[in-house]
């Protein structure tokens, strides 16, 4: 994130004396560029000059020779003979374990209270036999470098420069009593990772005079032009990742004669160490510094190590490149890469474009003559590359949020001055500028659009007055519907009318928005279906069950279900970007996923599971593959048709996976686990919470396919194959359906797993599961009102009726005859007893049912109950061929 110091800040915009590092935040914060933190001074307390005035070497035992220095500190020695040690001279003594001093030299002195980077508190002690009242400090001490070699004597750290008397403050001096701001910068402002675009926005902040530093007019030397003896530059891009290549200008220039050893300037180097950079070498401190004041990365090239021309391409397959951090890296044909040519095609890889360069040319310790790169790299192709090698730069982070494109001769010839000055170099004549830069297309905007999006009445003055100070230009005039704006060099991100509002509101202030709440519109509430989802799903939870919800991304796990071959289940949709490769499918059953979530809970201990799920279920059959539309304009009605039948239908289901202790363990009653009739009474709850009256039969039956109904309407035929009914178990498991008519609606399967799916997902054996079709079961609901019958307080009488029925009718049709048959007097109808043996004839069995019947008006006699009873026996005997049993 970047740092801003204040001095630096100064010299592109009037800062008022006095400004704290709080205060620029403030302003900032008004134009959108958040505080991060605010860095202290590097050093706190007494840091003075200090004039050594004695020193003597002393061996320790230890071997180590020290010297005990007396050192005048001005204003903060000792007073002569009453000191800490005696002496008549005024000073203080002082401990140093360095050796590149004598006696007369300036040196840095930290007095006891100063606190020194890392936090390093200095106080007096004693030690070596003497008391220590002070330090001299080094470079690395002090945070200025990583010399730690001896201490700072000023004479020869700062030559040329004025050194102030003893005792006389050096934070200053030393640039180390400067708080520094952070700030975070959102990734569509990459112009305030600079000290120029910083400096713009506290001028919007502050109405502050600013001073562009990215203009050509401002350079103490004009920007010359291109030449024919430059060095040459191709870009041979032919696969570009947008509809523009990847480098759009790339300037060079020429420094020869550089200084291999002349220093960075102090006030460079204080700088770079403010905004968390190392110093390294003069040229490379000049590239690092330019970039942190205009915005613009640049890189620095050993001119003796290159060969003629430099050319920006892609990689080829196979290719590799040294970066300079010591890595081999193998590189991708996305890359856009910088080359050489010592065989003439650009073969040689000398850097990463935009990235990092390679190792081969990089400025070395000897380097004399300099070749100094500054060009536009597409902001997509650079940020691919930098998390492809996961390899963030600071050019990265600038290049990938978006430069300026005229800034690179710029930021050159900056760059070439500086190194002329403190390096001792020679421009050459020599200049190269590929530029292929396209202007911004001005941007359509509505003069209205402000007032539209932000409900503030700016007026067209106002609104091209502040457009005009982010750098736009604007053509129309003020009577105009709309207006041409054509945004800055630097600003690539404003590429709509939004994006224009956004600016104006920003200068003119967020806090001039009203705050306006919206009104609320009438809801029309939940729809029927979800009301009637949320019910089931309460009734579930209400009955002990615990929601739980999954991804419905699944694994091809058909096979540990035992569903077999053929199974519409086993056709599944697979997705084109899975969020887990190990799981690419959309599941056909809340099963798929629940019981996995089932076995992962009983792999955890858990005695007593009973987890339900409800979510859609993808069943592809009937959908047609369609190709993506473009999204240049709204897509046709025939489009639209394709896309929709492209989409598998996804029904709404509910299931439940039922394992373990059904009971909590105890003394007052006897534990039990889970058994099949738990899941059929499960989806009874949920039925009957709907107003569905179901029926249940057996999932599968050796003879199904020979069950008739001697007239009745078709009867639900089981299962004519066990693996049908897979994952239950074929003898242990059961189907519900809801009667529409003389037709039967499907709705779930309930009861006991397979044992071998039991032992393929972990689970307890005799684990019991359902699913239900909740979009099926809602389709059920009667459209009208369940109407409530008043309670009758009159006495309630009794019958009992069994019936011989075939063995295949099920119970539940025999039950819904009864019912019938019965009409409004019966209040509730049970069945309490099934009976197959030698009473009854071969392939019949007995149903018992309990009859409890009341008038709403009048007692019952004995004469209408036994007109029930013959009216039950006869519908049944009509209906399911049923003969009374004797």
């Amino acid at each position: 994130m970047p740092m801003v110091p204040l001095s630096w800040l100064s010299d592109h915009v009037e800062v008022a004396p006095g400004t704290t590092a709080r205060d620029l935040a403030a302003a900032l914060v008004r134009v959108g560029l958040e505080e991060e933190t605010i860095h202290p001074a590097r050093v706190t307390g007494p840091l003075v000059v200090g004039r050594v005035l004695t020193r003597h070497e002393e061996s320790q035992h230890n071997g180590k020779v020290i010297n005990y220095c007396r050192v005048d500190v001005g204003a903060h020695n000792d007073a002569p003979g009453t000191g800490k040690e005696p002496s008549d001279l005024p000073s203080r003594g002082i401990i140093c374990g360095a050796h590149n001093f004598e006696v007369g030299d300036l040196v840095v002195v930290s007095l006891p209270g100063a606190v020194l980077p890392g936090p390093f508190p200095i106080a007096a002690r004693k030690t070596y036999g003497h008391v220590s009242d002070g330090m001299m400090c080094s470079a690395r001490e002090l945070g200025l470098g990583d010399d730690h070699s001896g201490i700072v004597v000023l004479t020869r750290a700062y030559p040329g420069r004025e050194i102030p008397a003893p005792g006389a403050d050096l934070v200053s001096f030393l640039g180390l009593g400067e708080e520094v701001l952070e700030i975070n910068v959102t990734p569509d402002r990459g112009y305030c990772f600079s000290m120029r675009g910083v400096a713009r926005e506290y001028s919007h902040s502050t109405g502050a005079a600013f001073t562009d530093p990215g203009l050509a007019s401002a350079l103490p030397e004009p920007v010359p032009a291109t030449t024919a003896d430059g060095f040459p530059v191709e870009v041979a891009d032919a696969a570009p990742i947008r509809a523009h290549a990847g480098c759009d200008r790339f300037v060079t220039r020429i420094v020869r004669g550089v200084d291999p050893s002349a220093p960075t300037p102090e006030w460079m180097r204080d700088r770079l160490e403010m905004a968390g950079m190392r110093s390294i070498s003069l040229p490379v401190d000049v590239t690092n510094y330019v970039m942190l004041d205009l915005g613009q990365p640049m890189h620095a090239y050993d001119l003796a190590t290159l060969s003629a021309p430099i050319m920006v391409r892609r990689a080829a397959d196979g290719e590799r490149l040294e970066t300079l951090d010591g890595v081999d890296r193998a590189l991708d044909p996305e890359d856009l890469l910088i080359t050489d040519s010592p065989d003439g095609r650009g073969s040689r890889i000398i850097g990463m474009a935009g990235v990092m360069g390679g190792a081969d040319t990089e400025v070395s310790p000897s380097t004399t003559d300099i070749l100094l790169e500054a060009a536009h790299f597409d902001a997509v192709s650079v940020a691919r590359t930098a998390r492809r090698h996961r390899l963030p730069s600071e050019a990265s982070k600038r290049f990938e949020r978006g430069t300026d494109p005229l800034l690179p001769p710029v930021a050159c010839q900056r760059a070439v001055d500086l190194l002329v000055e403190y390096g001792g170099g020679q421009a050459a004549p020599a200049v190269s500028d590929w530029d292929t830069v396209r202007a911004h297309p001005p941007v359509r905007m509505r003069v209205g659009e402000p007032r539209r999006l932000t409900g503030v009445d700016y007026g067209p003055a106002r609104v091209r007055e502040l457009l005009q100070m982010v750098g736009c230009t604007v053509a129309g005039e003020e009577a105009d519907a709309e207006w041409l704006v054509t945004a800055p060099s630097w600003r690539p991100d404003l590429v709509g009318p939004a994006d224009l509002v956004e600016e104006v509101a920003r200068l003119d202030g967020y806090g001039n928005i009203p705050s306006l709440l919206p009104a609320a519109p009438a809801g029309r509430g939940l729809t029927g279906a979800q009301r009637a989802r949320r019910q089931v799903s309460d009734t579930l939870a209400q009955g002990g069950l615990v929601e739980v919800e999954s991804y419905p991304f699944v694994s091809d796990s058909h096979d540990r279900q035992r569903l077999p071959e053929g199974d519409v289940r086993r056709r599944t949709l697979r997705l084109r970007n899975p969020l887990a490769e190990d799981a690419p499918l959309l599941r056909t059953s809340i099963l798929d996923t629940l019981l996995d979530t089932a076995g992962r809970n009983a792999s955890r201990g858990a005695p007593s599971i009973a987890v339900f799920e409800t979510g859609m279920v993808a069943h592809p059959d009937g959908t047609r593959p369609s190709g993506l539309p473009s999204a240049e304009r709204r897509p046709s009605e025939e489009v639209l048709d394709g896309l929709r039948a492209g989409v598998p239908a996804q029904p709404w289901h509910i299931g439940a996976v039922l394992a373990g202790a059904a009971t909590a363990p105890g003394v007052l009653a006897a534990p039990r686990p889970f058994d099949w009739s738990d899941a059929v009474e499960a989806v009874r709850r949920a039925a009957t919470v709907l107003g569905v009256r179901v029926e249940v039969t057996r999932a599968w039956e050796p003879d199904a396919e020979a069950r008739t109904g001697r007239g009745a309407p078709p009867m639900p035929v089981a299962a004519t194959d066990p693996s049908e009914v897979a994952p239950w178990h074929p003898g242990r498991a059961a189907r519900v359906f809801a009667r529409r008519g003389r037709d039967l609606v499907g709705l779930a399967m309930a009861g006991e797993l397979h044992p071998e799916v039991c032992r393929a997902f972990g689970l307890p054996a005799r684990s019991c599961a359902f699913e239900l079709d909740l979009d099926a079961l809602i389709a059920q609901m009667p459209q009208q009102p369940v109407q409530v019958r008043p309670v009758s307080t009159y006495p309630l009488a009794k019958e009992d009726i069994a019936l011989v029925v075939d063995r295949g009718v099920p119970a539940a049709r025999v039950e819904q005859v009864v019912r019938q048959a019965a009409g409004p007097l019966a209040e509730d109808v049970t069945l309490f007893d099934i009976y197959e043996g030698d009473q009854v004839p071969e392939g019949h069995r007995s149903l018992a049912f309990a009859l409890r019947l009341r008038a709403p008006d009048h007692t019952l006699t004995a004469e209408e109950s036994a007109q029930v009873r013959h009216a039950v026996v006869k519908r049944a005997h009509k209906l399911l061929g049923a003969e009374l049993r004797s």
